[in-house]
């Protein structure tokens, strides 16, 4: 099943009780401000997650998976990978 179009696996984050986020897939904006930009970009592209992309794994994910604060070391790339 997918839970977000990054790869994060939501059942796992820290935010979902806390925030009560039902994950991306299910949210029309996310808890943490007006829009993802990787959720709008799968999203404007009829995508189910970011592995499904021709860009596969995008500078924009690339941002996401490796940031300082609130990367995963690129844990979510991986898991788009098994889910593609």
């Amino acid at each position: 099943m997918i839970e977000s179009r990054c790869g994060i696996l939501c059942d796992k984050c820290e935010y979902q009780e806390k925030m009560g986020c039902g994950g991306c897939v299910h949210i029309d904006k996310p808890f943490w401000g007006d829009s993802c930009p990787v959720k709008s970009c799968c999203e404007g592209k009829g995508l189910e997650h970011c592995g499904k992309c021709d860009d596969f794994p995008c500078e924009l994910l690339n941002q996401f998976a490796y940031d300082k604060e609130h990367g995963d070391n690129g844990k979510r790339i991986e898991q788009c990978r098994k889910w593609a």
